[in-house]
């Protein structure tokens, strides 16, 4: 992969995860103007619903971030790009999709069947 190529990959990157950091300070900064506030049973309930939502959302987005970080650690290591599977590149145009990918699509689809089974 060209430098150009891995400079506009790592500047997405960058950008994703800060955006997923922002994203979260905002959710955090909701919850907590929240808790500040005196609810009725009912609001309790869906209080506790989003919570619970939220919760998810946090911790989908920290599984982002882990594999965003270890993106960009390849980018540093000059081994972005290969399938963590079969030691293939990832066609660009699925790191262009997704650029955190760690594997080519071929053995996604093995690690996502094997998950399921």
């Amino acid at each position: 992969m060209q430098q150009v190529e891995l400079e506009n990959f790592k500047k997405i990157l960058l950008e994703k995860r800060q955006a997923i950091l922002d994203n979260n300070l905002e959710h955090r900064k909701s919850m907590e103007n929240m808790h500040d506030l005196s609810f009725d049973e009912a609001d309790q309930v869906a209080m506790h619903m989003k919570n619970t939502l939220d919760s998810s959302i946090f911790t989908r987005h920290n599984t982002e971030l882990e594999y965003i970080d270890s993106a960009l650690n390849k980018i540093e290591q000059g081994v972005y790009g290969i399938c963590e599977m079969c030691d293939e590149p990832i066609a660009k145009e699925r790191l262009k999709a997704k650029p955190h990918a760690k594997y080519c699509i071929v053995c996604r689809e093995i690690v996502e069947k094997n998950s399921k089974d």
